[in-house]
């Protein structure tokens, strides 16, 4: 893997703070990899907006920022002076990207300004559609142009299982910060109380919410494998976060779907080898 001194200030931004997204790039071609990390870097200045405040007013305007900064890459000559804008508005306009997408992931993004958890299951696949779903699209823009259905449907489905695991993952350090992402509806069925979310508390209803989403993004990896042979193989690199997320719902259930467990912060076993094996073999 090249040092840091070798890469893009995008490609080093997504290296350090975005490492499975990085290691897809790698097996992206060459000519495509550099707009991608645009893309991705772009998504990582945006997800950081509530990490990045002090309260919700200032994310807002921090959000609004980026809204006006893809208005003009879409629309006007002049581009702004930011590291990761310019490498950003230059995808945009050589792939012809779609407006559509960078606008709902900065929506989508306008929900982690708030504390409260999503209500049911629909509002968190709007939000893991919006923040990780339009990332996917916009990667198939710039690999193949427009989409086919397959690959926009098989997106779709790559897109909420990786935000359903990521938010697993994250799921201790949103809750040191007073934030929950557990939708209402399973913490209900579940039985599982918000003040031991809060006291960072494990329990075995926990764990069985924990278990019933990690299952739902089993389910989206099915769906989307399940359309594979409709996705031509340009647009495969955008898939391969597929297989890392195997590699995340493995150690999630070895560790009894207890998202307290250690062992969660470390990356799964053979994780780059396995991403090489099927990308390679042109499989997700």
């Amino acid at each position: 893997m090249a040092g840091s001194s070798e890469l893009s200030y995008c490609a080093d931004l997504v290296r350090r703070h975005d490492r499975d997204r990085f290691l897809t790039v790698l097996f992206a071609p060459a000519e495509r990899r550099e707009a991608l990390f645009a893309l991705y870097a772009f998504n990582v200045e945006v997800a950081k907006t509530r990490e990045s405040v002090s309260e919700a007013p200032l994310g807002a305007i921090r959000l609004q920022w980026w809204r006006e900064a893809i208005e003009e890459a879409f629309g006007r000559d002049t581009v702004r002076r930011h590291a990761v804008v310019r490498p950003l508005t230059v995808a945009i306009r050589e792939h012809g990207l779609s407006r559509v997408h960078f606008d709902r992931l900065i929506d989508a993004r306008m929900a982690d300004l708030e504390d409260a958890p999503p209500p049911s299951m629909g509002v968190l696949e709007a939000y893991a559609e919006g923040t990780a779903a339009s990332l996917v699209w916009s990667a198939i823009e710039i690999l193949m142009g427009e989409p086919s259905d397959a690959a926009q449907a098989a997106g779709r489905s790559v897109g909420l299982a990786w935000a359903y695991v990521g938010l697993l993952r994250a799921m201790p350090h949103h809750l040191r910060q007073g934030r929950v992402y557990l939708p209402d509806e399973l913490a209900e069925r579940h039985g599982v109380r918000r003040r031991d979310l809060l006291d960072l508390k494990p329990s075995g209803a926990l764990a069985a919410a924990v278990g019933e989403l990690a299952s739902r993004a089993r389910d989206e990896l099915a769906r989307a494998r399940a359309s594979r042979a409709g996705v031509p193989a340009a647009a495969r690199p955008a898939f391969y976060q597929a297989s890392l997320v195997d590699g995340y719902l493995r150690r999630l259930a070895g560790c009894g779907y207890d998202v307290f467990d250690p062992r969660l912060a470390l990356a799964p076993a053979l994780q780059i080898p396995r991403l090489a094996f099927r990308a390679f073999a042109g499989r997700y």
